[in-house]
C-alpha cells in the first residue's frame, strides 16, 4: 500500500546546502527508497529568483518520490503542515562581524521562525538545525517553540561524525562502512571533542579497537582531533565555499537514521538537549553519542570518559555555555 507523502522543510533552500540537498530527499536518501515527499522550500526575498529556479529543476528532474513542491518566502507558508524540518537558513558569520552580531542576527531568525513553526508545523514535527551555530539556534529555536517536544529538536553533528569516520578509514586504509562508533562530543564548532575510544574495525578477526589497529596515540590525541576539528576551515580554503554536498549527505543521515533507525550495535552522533548525561550541564544542546529506535533518540550510557577525554567534554560544554548566555543577552 502506498504511503502518505511526508512534508519536509528546508529553510535556506537556494544556497549551497539547500541546493545539494533538496535533489538527495526527493530521491529517497533521507526518509527511505518507498516514502512519497513533499518539499517546502523556504529563502529570504532577494532569494525568491534562484528559489523558484530550484523549483524548476525539482520539476525538470521528474524525481518519482516527489508528489509536490511549495516555493515560498513566507515562513507560515513553509511551515503549514510539514513532518520534518531542516533549518539551513541561517545568517553567516561576516569578515569583521563581533560574535554577538552573529548571534544576534540568528537569535531573531530562529525566534520567528520557532513561532511559525510551533503555530504551523504537524504535530510532533522532528527539527534539525544545520545553520551555525547550530547547538545555539537549536536552543533559541526551543526556547520559542515550547510546544515542540524538546526531543524533538536537535542539531547537526554528523557531519563531524562522518569526518571522524573518514579520517579513520583514510589513515587505516579500510571502507569507511567498516568503522563505526566515533563520537561527537559537544559543540558543532572547533571546541568539539571527536572520540575514537569506543570506536571499532570490522575485520576478517571480528571487531577491533581503532585505537589498537591505528596504534598511534600521539596521532589520535592530536593531529586526529584538530583535522576533524578544522575540516570545514579546510574546505573552505580548497573550495573557497563552505561544505555543501557533505553537510547535506550527514543531514539525510541524521534524519534517516532518526526516522528509521540505526542498525543494532552502532551509534551516532546528534546534538540533543542535555539532561546531564555524563556530567554535561543540563538544558544545553550538546552532541552525545545516540541510538535510534521508533522515531526516538537516546543517550548511549556508561561509556568509560578518561581524564583526558573528561578535560575535552568540559571544554566544549564552557564554550556552549557561553554561547548560551550570548545568545539570551541578545533577547533582553
Amino acid at each position: 500500500m502506498a504511503k502518505d507523502p511526508v512534508r519536509v522543510l528546508v529553510t535556506g533552500a537556494a544556497g549551497q546546502i539547500g541546493y545539494a540537498l533538496v535533489p538527495m530527499i526527493a530521491r529517497g536518501i533521507m526518509l527511505g527508497p518507498d516514502q512519497p515527499v513533499i518539499l517546502h522550500m523556504l529563502d529570504i526575498a532577494p532569494a525568491a529568483e534562484a528559489l523558484n529556479g530550484v523549483k524548476m529543476e525539482l520539476v525538470d528532474a521528474a524525481f518519482p518520490l516527489l508528489k509536490g513542491v511549495v516555493a515560498t518566502t513566507d515562513a507560515v507558508e513553509a511551515c503549514t503542515g510539514v513532518n520534518v524540518a531542516v533549518m539551513v537558513g541561517g545568517f553567516p558569520r561576516k569578515e569583521g562581524m563581533e560574535r554577538k552580531d552573529v548571534m544576534s542576527k540568528n537569535v531573531s531568525i530562529y525566534k520567528s521562525q520557532a513561532s511559525a513553526l510551533e503555530k504551523h508545523a504537524a504535530a510532533n514535527c522532528k527539527v534539525l538545525v544545520v545553520a551555525n551555530p547550530a547547538n545555539t539556534n537549536a536552543l533559541i529555536l526551543k526556547e520559542f517553540a515550547p510546544s515542540i517536544p524538546e526531543k524533538n529538536i536537535t542539531c547537526l553533528t554528523r557531519l563531524d561524525h562522518n569526518r571522524a569516520l573518514g579520517q579513520v578509514s583514510e589513515r587505516l586504509s579500510v571502507q569507511v562502512s567498516d568503522v563505526k562508533n566515533c563520537i561527537i562530543w559537544g559543540n558543532h564548532s572547533s571546541s568539539q571533542y571527536p572520540d575514537v575510544n569506543h570506536a571499532t574495525v570490522k575485520t576478517p578477526a571480528g571487531d577491533k579497537p581503532v585505537r589498537e589497529l591505528v596504534a598511534d596515540d600521539q596521532w589520535l590525541n592530536t593531529e586526529f582531533i584538530s583535522t576533524v576539528q578544522q575540516r570545514g576551515a579546510a574546505i573552505i580554503k580548497a573550495r573557497k565555499f563552505s561544505s555543501a554536498l557533505s553537510a547535506a549527505s550527514s543531514a539525510c543521515d541524521h534524519i534517516r537514521d532518526w526516522v528509521l533507525g540505526t542498525p543494532e550495535g552502532t551509534w551516532v552522533s546528534m546534538g540533543v538537549y542535555s539532561d546531564g548525561s555524563y556530567n554535561v550541564p543540563a538544558g544545553l544542546i550538546y552532541s552525545f553519542p545516540v541510538t535510534c529506535k521508533n522515531g526516538e533518540w537516546s543517550i548511549v550510557q556508561g561509556l568509560p570518559i578518561d581524564e583526558f577525554s573528561r578535560k575535552k567534554l568540559d571544554l566544549t560544554a564552557q564554550e556552549l555555555s557561553e554561547e548560551k548566555e550570548l545568545a539570551y543577552s541578545c533577547l533582553s
